[in-house]
């Protein structure tokens, strides 16, 4: 079922990442329905929704469920390029019996340009299933590209196919693939480190040249802070810690989750200070940076991942949740 009386507010709010937020509102005898999600993201950013339902009335059916669900399609035209599940949130400012739900869905570094839509379907209070449509525009982000030269040793990480690799691999991608419950902040982040030095950025194209002649291409999936060996590392946002430990390439690694299906990374460090199961705060240590795996020299490497997809860390020290709302 279509809405009818679906209505986009003309007010917008202008995030310091340069993208628009938009709200949409709807509301019948049964329910209040509002919708603030932002409607132009860059390449390699996401594009989050946060949706609150209100009942008008008091729901009683016995014998039935008054779970309020939804998921939401990024579609082109007609087609599904990616969809995601909401999740409950529970803000301070919160209505009485209002179910507040959030849902991100990330944009690849290779997506086109141009107009898509974001396909909204919910079951308000246990009832039949509703569905709506928004407007998306995704506008192009140029990504700097960069040659860098691996000595024998980081060549040899590079090129590593060895089983001990394969199974880091997997183990983290299981990590990442964990979709949980938990909601520790949806707040703004904050940088891991105190450094306005910046020694590659989200998306960089890059060619690795080895020292036999080839070469290999890849996409930076983080940002590197060109620190000293030993600058403290901080939980840019609360969460658990679901890895931590030494890797071959990544060396000391650490990884929080924040979110169903959202985490930071956290990698080439030289000491840790947490553990796996450790539930930390915005700004805890998590450990001293430094140069371990596959390094060119002292940095430290911040990823973040949204339902397994590298995503533009920057994004999210904006008001990516909408949570100023709860402010006011």
């Amino acid at each position: 079922m279509k809405f009818k009386k679906l209505v986009l507010t003309t007010g917008m709010l202008l995030l310091f990442f340069s993208l628009w937020a938009k709200d949409a509102y709807y509301e019948n005898d049964d329910y209040k329905l509002f919708l603030s999600y932002n409607d132009t993201v860059l390449q390699g950013d996401a594009v989050f929704l946060r949706l609150t339902i209100t009942p008008q009335r008091l729901w009683k059916k016995p014998g039935k469920t008054l779970e309020t669900t939804a998921s939401v399609n990024l579609l082109n035209k007609k087609e599904k390029i990616d969809g995601s599940t909401f999740f409950r949130i529970h803000s301070k400012k919160a209505v009485k019996n209002a179910v507040e739900l959030l849902s991100g869905i990330p944009v690849s570094t290779n997506s086109k340009e141009g107009s898509y839509s974001l396909q909204v379907l919910y079951t308000p209070f246990g009832t039949g299933t509703m569905e709506f449509s928004v407007p998306l525009t995704i506008k192009k982000k140029d990504f700097p590209a960069e040659t860098i030269p691996l000595d024998d040793e980081n060549a040899a990480l590079k090129s590593d196919m060895s089983s001990e690799r394969l199974d880091q691999i997997e183990k983290l991608n299981n990590v990442l693939r964990t979709t949980g419950t938990a909601v520790y902040q949806f707040f703004p982040f904050t940088e891991p480190v105190t450094s306005d030095r910046r020694t590659a950025g989200f998306g960089d194209r890059r060619i690795y040249t080895y020292a036999n002649g080839r070469s290999s291409a890849d996409i930076h999936r983080g940002i590197d802070f060109g620190v000293p060996t030993g600058t403290p590392v901080h939980a840019c946002a609360a969460g658990k810690v679901v890895m931590a430990g030494k890797r071959l390439t990544t060396g000391w690694t650490v990884v929080l989750e924040h979110l169903p299906g959202l985490y930071s990374l956290y990698y080439h460090m030289d000491s840790l200070s947490v553990k796996p199961g450790t539930v930390v705060k915005q700004g805890d240590q998590l450990g001293l940076s430094g140069a371990t795996g596959l390094a060119t020299g002292p940095h430290l490497h911040w990823e973040i991942r949204l339902n397994t997809s590298a995503v533009n860390p920057d994004f999210f020290t904006g008001d990516f949740a909408f949570a100023k709302q709860d402010e006011q």
